[in-house]
């Protein structure tokens, strides 16, 4: 990891689906998945079922800056994927999102 490892961005978003729209959610989130690990400054994108949870994912995601993730927001394929998103998910995509703060104890 490069010397910018302590300002990198974090993402843990968490999405459920609407009922009886779970497999077509996993399915749309499988597909999504490999572009946005390779858009310009993406470190980490993992997407995740939780355990006993059916239709309900999270996605992990690690980018080298607030700006390698705004390109990734900002995608011309995000205007097309967004709006299917939103008919497979229950709530809105901001409801899931959080930014996580990295810290390390002192040495």
């Amino acid at each position: 990891m490069t010397t910018k490892s302590n300002h990198y961005v974090t993402v843990l978003w968490e999405a459920r689906a609407k009922p009886g729209k779970e497999t077509a959610m996993k399915a749309f989130m499988t597909a999504a998945v490999t572009a946005s690990r390779h858009d310009a400054g993406n470190i980490d994108y993992e997407a995740h079922q939780v355990e006993g949870e059916p239709g309900t994912f999270v996605i992990f995601e690690r980018w080298e800056s607030r700006e390698a993730l705004e390109g990734h927001l900002n995608a011309p394929r995000m205007q097309d994927l967004v709006p299917r998103l939103l008919d497979l998910m229950d709530g809105g995509i901001e409801d899931g999102i959080r930014f996580l703060q990295p810290f390390r104890p002192a040495r």
